[in-house]
């Protein structure tokens, strides 16, 4: 629940501020109507793989938690960017604050596949 309010803080700033982030000279150039529908892609996976976990349907719920991680993943793109050292030190916490929730979906959702492929494996005789 961290890393979505983490990301609509981090997303709601990069679409409404979209012209003060700094823009790439080559590569992907996401425009803000993509990375606000990018947002809404990714929670699209990250909620129902919260929702299936509690269920305890955890191959599904870890893909959809390891889609969702790459919502906060993708920040890593800012700072691959010339000019992003020079972003205000609270737009550097808040996309900060996102690629770490990413990383630590992303942690989450292998170790929950990895807890659920041990528990499936045939105990040893």
């Amino acid at each position: 629940m961290v890393a979505i309010v983490v990301s609509v803080v981090h997303y709601s700033d990069n679409v409404v501020n979209f012209e003060d982030y700094p823009q790439p000279s080559s590569g992907p150039a996401p425009s803000a109507t993509v990375i606000a529908l990018a947002w809404f892609a990714f929670t699209a996976a990250g909620v129902p793989g919260l929702v299936l976990f509690r269920r305890g349907r955890v191959a599904a719920a870890a893909a959809g938690l390891a889609l969702y991680s790459a919502s906060g993943l993708i920040g890593l793109g800012h700072y691959a960017v010339a000019g992003a050292s020079a972003m205000p030190w609270w737009r550097h916490a808040h996309v900060v604050a996102d690629i770490a929730c990413g990383v630590a979906v992303l942690a989450f959702a292998v170790w929950a596949a990895r807890r659920l492929s041990a528990d499936a494996a045939p105990s040893p005789r």
